[in-house]
């Protein structure tokens, strides 16, 4: 017999869900024009649209939010989350930002602008879209392993080095802004970046002067699965890990909402003088004063203990079990993920499960649709909706994968909700033959999936 998935907390507080019929949520599904971000929470059963923002805060960090100082200058609760930052990321400048595109849009934009070339692991959606918004370039080169759910590798997530220097001598290094090593890689399936690789990306943008970023927002669950499968960190601290990779970057982007285990809040952290001069001119233009950014005293109160408990090992060992708990499941009723499973989130192959659809007709958007019409559980496409192009003539230039991301909230669910998600795929399975795939009828020029229009095919 398996351990039982332990949840290392007591529930002291309890929010109710509001119960619905499968024909009742069919009606909200299309009054939501088939898209589950444009649906009301209320009508939500289990919520696994995303782990940013979502998680339940301890005692101790609604304890902590009480002595929230708001002076709008030089407040303590800045004090004291600068300290623990500046003690994690061992950065000197440390910019307080509302949450981790905020803090995106001010490195990215100021780094940025046409002619410009942005390489990381993965970009996720709002990444990119702050990239390309500056009129800049993405390009995605992740390991080739990482592009095939069922391969079983321990770094999915890494970048692929030798590409790097390939694409650095094709673009020429002074129009490389910055290479981004984003920690767990979201987009790719929630897969951890190896130490190793962290240090061989060091090496090569040292070598052509190029800034180093770590996008940190799942970096303790990160520093799990280094300290789990990568030779030489057995006996290590997962904070000391975490620490480790923060002191090969030059800068850093931090969602507090990931890893913070908060509502909002998030940091930009910087080693150059002279880039964080610039930098912080604008955020007090767009965020706030360089000591509370977009961020209330309460809020740096929670980011900053927060920090302290995610690295907890009870903590973490839960996090990593109860993801994987999922995973297991769903493979074992033949439902096709992304392996092994990641820190964050459980990724359905969409693609594997829905044969018979089309790319265009989004297979990711067509399971969304069925997961929730079926059991109440909301979660995302993270496919040719999310990362799709056109071509010249208005074809569908496909991601290279159709995932559908299961993220878990943090603290948030029992083993029961999960059995409900389970129980769900079940049905998913059977009437798999019968989904249909979907058309865009309305879009806008960025991050479509948050407002896009949809209808059956």
């Amino acid at each position: 017999m398996k351990p039982v998935v332990f949840e290392p907390f007591r529930i002291k507080m309890v929010e109710p869900i509001r119960l619905s019929t499968e024909d009742q949520r069919a009606a909200f599904l299309k009054a939501a024009h088939y898209n589950p971000f444009l649906l009301r929470s209320d009508d939500v059963l289990i919520d696994l649209l995303t782990d940013s923002g979502t998680s339940a805060m301890s005692s101790e960090q609604w304890a902590a939010m009480m002595r929230g100082d708001e002076s709008y200058a030089g407040a303590r609760s800045w004090e004291r989350f600068e300290a623990e930052v500046k003690d994690l990321t061992g950065m000197p400048h440390i910019l307080p930002t509302h949450q981790g595109r905020a803090a995106e849009r001010l490195l990215y934009g100021h780094l940025g602008g046409r002619g410009k070339v942005f390489i990381s692991n993965t970009h996720f959606d709002t990444t990119r879209a702050n990239i390309e918004f500056s009129g800049a370039e993405a390009i995605d080169l992740p390991v080739a392993v990482g592009l095939d759910p069922q391969a079983l590798d321990a770094f999915k997530g890494n970048l692929d080095v030798e590409a790097l220097e390939r694409t650095v001598a094709e673009k020429g290094a002074a129009n490389v802004a910055a290479v981004i090593l984003t920690v767990t890689n979201n987009s790719g399936g929630g897969q951890p970046v190896s130490m190793g690789n962290a240090k061989a990306v060091q090496a090569v943008c040292r070598r052509h002067g190029i800034p180093f970023v770590l996008d940190a927002c799942r970096i303790a669950e990160n520093a799990w699965f280094i300290r789990d499968r990568e030779p030489g960190y057995a006996d290590r601290g997962y904070r000391s890990i975490a620490q480790e990779m923060f002191g090969l970057a030059d800068a850093a982007t931090m969602s507090a909402k990931k890893d913070a285990l908060v509502n909002m809040g998030g940091f930009l952290t910087l080693r150059d003088d002279r880039l964080a001069d610039e930098i912080t001119q604008l955020l007090i233009i767009t965020e706030g004063y360089t000591t509370y950014g977009g961020l209330s005293g309460r809020d740096m109160e929670a980011v900053t203990q927060g920090l302290k408990e995610v690295f907890d090992p009870d903590y973490l060992d839960y996090r990593i079990t109860s993801t994987r708990y999922l995973g297991d499941h769903l493979m074992a009723l033949g439902v096709p993920i992304m392996r092994p499973v990641g820190g964050h989130a459980v990724y359905v192959d969409a693609r594997g499960l829905y044969p018979h659809i089309p790319v265009d007709q989004y297979p990711g958007q067509a399971l969304v649709c069925e997961l929730y019409r079926i059991g109440g559980v909301r979660c995302v496409e993270v496919g040719s909706v999310m990362f799709g192009k056109y071509d010249a003539a208005g074809a569908l230039i496909p991601a290279a994968m159709d995932l559908v991301r299961l993220a878990i909230p943090r603290r948030v669910y029992t083993q029961s909700h999960i059995d409900h998600v389970v129980q769900s795929f079940g049905r998913v399975v059977k009437e798999r033959d019968h989904a249909k795939g979907y058309r865009i009828t309305k879009e806008p020029r960025f991050l479509r999936h948050f407002t896009a229009r949809f209808e059956p095919v």
